[in-house]
């Protein structure tokens, strides 16, 4: 509620005029005392950090700051462009995520965020190449989980360039940040009736053949729930990923579920308290999303998606899938080949992402490998006939679009 609201509120007149001073404060503690309705619409205007102290007060604001807390379920997203003070911040989305944190109306329990390569080889140049982003890496995902609270999980990833859309509305124009530092963070709230389940599988050196009941257990198998599987591989340059990867992909590859992702240069965080288990083996790493209120859809811009009006198309096909717009978002990637070195112009694809879909963000990455193909997960509607084959997910040189529907807000 605004200022001007709460004078309203306590400028009460009886027949006499105007109240004293005293008579007016002892009716406004009246009423922000005992009138739950009135103490709900003043929080409504508050912040998550700033309606958690208000919840300290008393029981009445207590019960009153759970309830708004509670209805509040709307994604939430984070980006960052350009450099901030090294010397200060280390990366800008450490900058960005501090001060929008203060302001968000959730509170996150699933932070999934991806930051740029290059960034980190800059800041960290005397340490040489591989072993110098890795440590600037570590210290980016330490400095955004001290910020969290301290039950939010995070899946940090670092990849070769970021897609944004620049905070402050879901309408404005997400950029391709091939170059220069960059970084996004999706913030999921609890949402009802939906399940976020991170999961992790790491290359066992001593077996061959990946125990597919790990995949019961991170609730990516027998979970007729689930609609949405987001999987990022990486070390995928390392002798054996490519095999390992599609023993994991193929048991999911479902009719039913939308799996997108690709491949970065590192896993960053995958914890709340900055646990770099598993980070040097090659390993997948992702989300489940279960909930019978999740609808989604994905595209696959292939080799021959070349030009903007082929793009368009694509986009389309996309939009033909008829995936509610609200609470919803966008996730894009691509190949590291395509971009404007591919179109000869930029940001060809997100443009015609925002040109079919003027009110989702789009995030995602240019990475070394994409996961992904054409599924709609929409009742029983599909994209195309899939002659009961299984479909093939792991590609290069292609951009996967995805679009995330979580429920319409309460």
């Amino acid at each position: 509620m605004s200022e001007m609201e709460l004078d309203l509120c306590g400028d009460v007149l009886d027949n006499n005029g105007p109240r004293s001073h005293s008579s007016l404060e002892n009716q406004g503690h009246y009423v922000l005392s005992t009138l739950a309705e009135v103490v709900e619409r003043v929080m409504s205007f508050l912040p998550s950090k700033t309606l958690l102290r208000a919840a300290c007060v008393c029981r009445l604001w207590r019960d009153c700051a759970r309830r708004k807390l509670k209805a509040r379920q709307k994604i939430t997203w984070i980006s960052a462009i350009g450099a901030g003070d090294s010397d200060l911040d280390g990366h800008s989305l450490v900058h960005v995520v501090r001060e929008e944190l203060e302001k968000i109306y959730i509170i996150p329990e699933m932070f999934l965020y991806f930051t740029d390569t290059e960034s980190l080889n800059d800041h960290g140049a005397h340490c040489g190449p591989k072993k110098a982003k890795k440590k600037h890496g570590s210290e980016t995902a330490t400095a955004l989980e001290k910020l969290l609270p301290c039950d939010c999980q995070v899946v940090g990833l670092v990849a070769p360039g970021i897609v944004v859309t620049p905070i402050g509305s879901p309408n404005n124009q997400p950029v391709e940040m091939e170059d220069g530092e960059s970084g996004c963070a999706l913030l999921f709230p609890k949402i009802t009736g939906v399940k976020i389940q991170k999961f992790q599988f790491f290359k066992d050196s001593k077996c061959k053949v990946f125990d597919e009941s790990k995949l019961e257990e991170a609730g990516l198998k027998n979970n007729p729930d689930l609609r949405v599987v987001l999987i990022f591989g990486y070390n995928t340059w390392k002798h054996g990923a490519t095999r390992f990867l599609h023993q994991v992909l193929n048991p999911l590859n479902e009719k039913s579920i939308i799996i997108a992702g690709g491949l970065v240069e590192y896993l960053a965080s995958f914890s709340s308290q900055a646990n770099t288990k598993g980070t040097d083996c090659i390993g997948v790493v992702g989300l489940a999303l279960s909930g019978q209120q999740i609808q989604g859809a994905t595209v696959l811009l292939n080799q021959d998606v070349y030009d903007e009006k082929t793009v368009d198309s694509a986009m389309q096909r996309l939009k033909a899938a008829n995936i509610p717009t609200e609470n919803s978002i966008g996730l894009m990637f691509a190949c590291v080949g395509r971009g404007e070195q591919h179109y000869k112009k930029k940001n060809v694809e997100t443009d015609s992402f925002r040109k079919h879909f003027p009110n989702v963000p789009l995030l995602g990455f240019f990475g070394n490998g994409e996961i992904g193909c054409d599924r709609v997960v929409s009742g029983n509607f599909t994209l195309r006939e899939c002659n009961g084959e299984k479909d093939n997910l792991l590609h290069g040189y292609t951009t996967v679009m995805t679009l995330i529907h979580f429920g319409p807000l309460k």
